[in-house]
Order: structure tokens, then C-alpha cells, then sequence
């Protein structure tokens, strides 16, 4: 959970300056090369006699952007209201000009995608219990499946993150879907502890793009001024599905098998990317550009408008058998449009970038370094939970499967207190510190404060955890550590970002 794929800006509609510096490096190297994406730039159409080029921007996606102006700027005239249906212009809209209820419709399914993710994380430690007796195993056996996941976790986001930045979010969210599912059948259907922990291995693969792609997506569709609220509720999601994810399975293992664990999970991992198959609309405005110059070309097929003038000083886009006319003539020609966008092509150089650049600023960068460092630590202890939490509860107050899962409503209580104090707390802070608040800087401030709350929760928890201190107190403890994860990991999610 270290890495966060950001959006990048150029290509897209994000503000990160280490991603921009990312693509910006990549570009380079194509331009040495020579290279560049036909595909996207809409080179790959025949080249056709009296034809034009127009070439789109981002803008073309602005909700006041006129195909009609555009034209004129390049010399084209004659375009007519019934050749341009206004739908055309809906439809490829730049997602962060969506209505808000477009917007929630998207999130939706992919926030309820990242709480699955953190679900199956946890779920898999109420397992211990039959698991460890079915295949003598011992308590760091065991734990290799939690291991494994997080190791599939933290690898796919540094090859799919590009991938989804380039060819947009959509196959990026429904392909590693099934392979999240295919990963859950096997671990309900395995025979073996290896086939366990393989089957660990690759539902850590496919679940890290619902976990970590989510956070691209909420920056494809809002500003970065307006993200505040949404990128606290996808934190907070994450930190729901680890506290569901004990919870749940603990009432499900002393009351069903415990493959029933796997079992739910493979219903409700079908059930979501099936509806993110459905109803998830592409969010990359590079991809969404894209599209939109394909349907505008098929559209202007056969359709014929007047070049009264070439754009002045400007002879590019001219194909073959346009010549520069003259004041007063005009040319019948075809128009053709393409995205206009710097960006990378995809192949093995490319992916290796993508592989070894956050490495080169983990190592080179103080900043990265120290802020994965920081959420590293909060994350190791938050999955030392899965097994903390059972051990003190079990030894100490002989709770069974489904009191010890109950104890994990302290996380999600944890978690929802944290969103709260997030959301609240930046309109008051701009309002007292607006100087202070409008830097980077600004969104650390409180986390340095709030963060605190993580070691006295633990502190607490280690000290309270005895059979003459009530239970309700080491689980209180548990909430206190998990405000203070939950900030970290918002404040480093965030922190990265701008």
C-alpha cells in the first residue's frame, strides 16, 4: 500500500509533479527515438486527397467548446447545426465537468471495490484457527498467506497504473476484477496449503488495482482544490474494508465452513465488477479525447465543408491535394480530426519505467522516501492487527471467532471519526490560515497532530490488555490507533499528490 498511482497531468487531468516528471522523462526518450502513438494521435488514417487534419486538445472536451469556432480557426467553413448533433459534444464531456450525480455513480462502484479489496485482506485472518489445524500449520505459515497478498498488492499497481493512465481505467478495472475473483475461487476451492498461498498471490494481484487505481480516478473527476472530502471518503472505505473483513468472516467461521469466507467474498467481487463492467464511464480525458475524435470522424464520413483559407502561418494539417488558396477561393475537403496530447508508447521500456522510477525516488527523493517510511510503518501495524486483535482477546478474555471479529468495529468507528475530522477540520483551518493552507505544506499541519494518535493508541492497547482491565478498553485503544493510521495514510496519499 506504499505506492499511490496519481494522476498525470499533460495527458490527463491530474497535478502530479512526480508523475508529470515520470511522463516527462518517458517522452523524452520517444523523441529521441523517434517514436511517437499513432493510435493516439490519429495518425493511423488513410492519407486521402483534399483531406485536412484537425487537431484536438484536451479543451475540445470543455462543455464550451464550439466545433464550429474550431473549424473557422483552421479556415473551415459550412458546417451546419444538423451535420454537428450537440449530443456529440454530452457525451464526450471532460469527466471533471460532469454533474455530481454522474460523478457519485462512478465512485460508487469503485470505492465499493476498494472496501472489497481491504476486506479480503483481513478476512483471511479468521481463518487461523481451522486453517492451522487442517494442515499443521504454525502461526508464521499461516501468516505467509497474508504475506503473499501484500506482496501481489504492492507489485501489479507499478505496471497496471501506467497502463490505465494511457488506455484509460475501465479494462484496467474489470480485467484484474476477474483475476480478483479467479484469485478468491481458489482459495475457496483449494486442496493444499501451497495452493493457498498461490491462490494468496494472485488475489493480491487483482484486488491492489481496486485499492489503489480508486484514488486516479477521484482525481480524473475532481480538481485538485475540490478533493479534499471524496479522497478522505475513499481512505475511509479502505480502512472499513479492513475492519469488515475480520468482522464478517469471524461470525462466518463459527457459523458456516470456513471456505464460506472465500465463498462471500466471490459473490460480492463478481456482483461489483460486473456493475463496474456495466455502469463505470471512462475517466481519462486523454482516452475520452480519443474516442470522441473517432466518433467525429465516423460522423463527418462523406461529408463535405468549404476551406475558404489555410490558418494563418500555419501549413500543417494540409494533406494530399490541398494547396494554399487564395483570398476569396474556396476548397471542398474532408476534415478529419485527432488527439492532440503528449504521451509515452507503451512498451517493454516503458513498463520497466514504470517499474523502476518510483524505486529511483524512493531512493533519490527524501521526501518520498520518508513519507513511504511513514505510512509503511502505519500500515505494518494495522496489518499486525489481523493478528494481534485475536491473540490478546482469545488469551485474555476468551473471546471466540465472532467476539473477537466483533472487536473490529473499533476500526471502522476509528475510521469513520478520522473521515469526519478530515472533512471538517480543512474549511476551518482556510478560514484561520488560508496563507498557510494554500501550500502544499498546508494539508501536513494537522496530520502531524492527529498522527499522535497512533502510538498513544498503541501504548494503550499494550498496557490495558489484561484480565482486570474491561474489554471495551483495549478496544477503545484499537479506535485511537486507527484514527491515527487513517491519517497518516490520507496525509501521505494527499501529500504525494500535490
Amino acid at each position: 500500500m506504499g505506492q499511490v498511482p496519481l494522476p498525470l497531468d499533460g495527458i490527463s487531468n491530474g497535478d502530479s509533479d512526480i508523475e508529470r516528471s515520470n511522463i516527462t522523462e518517458v517522452t523524452k526518450i520517444n523523441h529521441v527515438k523517434g517514436k511517437s502513438n499513432p493510435a493516439a494521435l490519429g495518425e493511423s488514417t488513410t492519407v486521402i486527397a483534399d483531406g485536412i487534419d484537425i487537431p484536438l486538445n484536451i479543451d475540445a472536451l470543455d462543455p464550451a467548446f464550439q466545433l464550429s469556432e474550431c473549424l473557422r480557426s483552421h479556415g473551415i467553413e459550412g458546417l451546419l447545426e444538423e451535420d454537428y448533433p450537440s449530443s456529440l459534444d454530452t457525451r464526450y464531456q471532460s469527466p471533471f465537468a460532469w454533474p455530481l450525480r454522474k460523478k457519485i455513480t462512478v465512485l460508487f462502484g469503485t470505492f465499493f471495490a476498494s472496501t472489497l479489496a481491504a476486506y479480503s485482506a483481513g478476512a483471511y485472518a479468521m481463518a487461523a484457527a481451522p486453517l492451522v489445524e487442517k494442515w499443521r500449520l504454525t502461526n508464521t505459515q499461516f501468516n505467509l498467506g497474508i504475506t503473499l497478498f501484500v506482496l501481489g498488492f504492492g507489485f501489479a499497481p507499478m505496471i497496471l497504473a501506467l497502463i490505465s493512465e494511457i488506455y484509460g481505467r475501465y479494462w484496467v478495472f474489470v480485467g484484474p476484477g476477474a483475476v480478483f475473483f479467479l484469485g478468491t475461487l481458489c482459495c475457496a476451492v483449494t486442496q493444499s496449503f501451497p495452493g493457498m498461498l498461490v491462490s494468496r498471490l494472485i488475489t493480491g494481484n487483482g484486488a491492489s488495482v481496486f485499492a489503489t487505481l480508486t484514488g486516479g480516478v477521484v482525481g480524473d473527476v475532481f480538481h485538485k482544490e475540490n478533493r479534499n472530502t471524496p479522497m478522505a471518503l475513499y481512505s475511509l472505505t479502505i480502512m472499513i474494508g479492513t475492519g469488515l473483513g475480520p468482522m464478517i468472516s469471524g461470525i462466518i467461521v463459527d457459523n458456516l465452513h470456513w471456505r464460506w469466507i472465500f465463498y462471500v467474498q466471490m459473490i460480492t467481487v463478481s456482483s461489483t465488477t460486473l456493475a463496474i463492467f456495466i455502469f463505470f464511464a471512462e475517466t481519462r480525458s486523454n482516452v475520452v479525447l480519443e474516442r470522441k475524435c473517432v466518433t467525429l470522424n465516423k460522423h463527418f464520413d462523406g461529408i463535405r465543408l468549404q476551406r475558404v483559407s489555410s490558418p494563418i502561418g500555419d501549413k500543417s494539417g494540409l494533406r494530399q491535394g490541398t494547396e494554399q488558396l487564395s483570398e476569396g477561393q474556396s476548397q471542398p475537403v474532408r476534415v478529419q480530426f485527432r488527439a492532440h496530447f503528449e504521451g509515452p508508447e507503451l512498451d517493454m521500456s516503458i513498463l520497466w519505467r514504470s517499474f523502476s522510477f518510483p524505486l529511483k525516488l524512493l531512493c533519490t527523493e527524501s521526501v518520498v522516501f520518508w513519507f513511504s517510511a511513514w505510512v509503511s510503518f502505519a500500515w505494518a501495524i494495522l496489518y499486525m492487527q489481523f493478528n494481534s486483535i485475536g491473540l490478546a482477546f482469545r488469551s485474555v478474555y476468551g473471546f471466540n471467532s465472532s467476539q473477537v471479529g466483533g472487536i473490529y468495529t473499533s476500526v471502522i468507528v476509528g475510521s469513520v471519526i478520522g473521515a469526519v475530522i478530515t472533512i471538517f477540520q480543512e474549511p476551518i483551518f482556510k478560514k484561520f490560515i488560508p496563507q498557510r493552507m494554500a501550500t502544499p505544506e498546508g494539508r501536513l499541519y494537522s496530520a502531524c497532530v492527529e498522527s499522535l494518535f497512533l502510538p498513544i493508541g498503541l501504548f494503550w492497547f499494550g498496557w490495558s490488555s489484561s484480565p482486570n482491565v474491561p474489554w471495551i478498553v483495549p478496544a477503545i485503544a484499537i479506535t485511537s490507533v486507527t484514527v491515527g493510521i487513517f491519517t497518516i495514510y490520507l496525509a501521505v496519499f494527499v501529500g504525494l499528490e500535490v
